[in-house]
């Protein structure tokens, strides 16, 4: 567990190290880390360059949902006219 240090002025402080934090990270409820995820993100989008990246990726992340979603439209419309397009193909050949 995390120790307590003392200050010069007598004050109680948590010195606490990054792996000593990450090795209590599984103890902390799904909840507890999704703040720290939350909180994480938020401290990292303060960087210009990250706050871009990550705008990009989202980007990114947005057009390919679109096009899956063009594309399940598409293969349902030939699903369910599929019995109209087997004349024409047999009349073209």
């Amino acid at each position: 567990m995390l120790s307590p240090d003392k200050s010069p002025t007598g004050a109680t402080i948590f010195g606490v190290s990054a792996s000593e934090i990450i090795k209590e990270l599984p103890n902390l409820s799904e909840a507890e880390r999704r703040t720290i995820r939350e909180e994480l993100l938020e401290i990292a989008n303060q960087d210009p360059d990250v706050a871009l990246c990550n705008q990009a990726a989202l980007d990114g992340v947005l057009t390919l949902d679109q096009m899956e979603s063009e594309d399940a439209r598409r293969q349902s419309l030939i699903a369910n006219h599929s019995d109209l397009l087997s004349p024409l193909a047999c009349r073209n050949s």
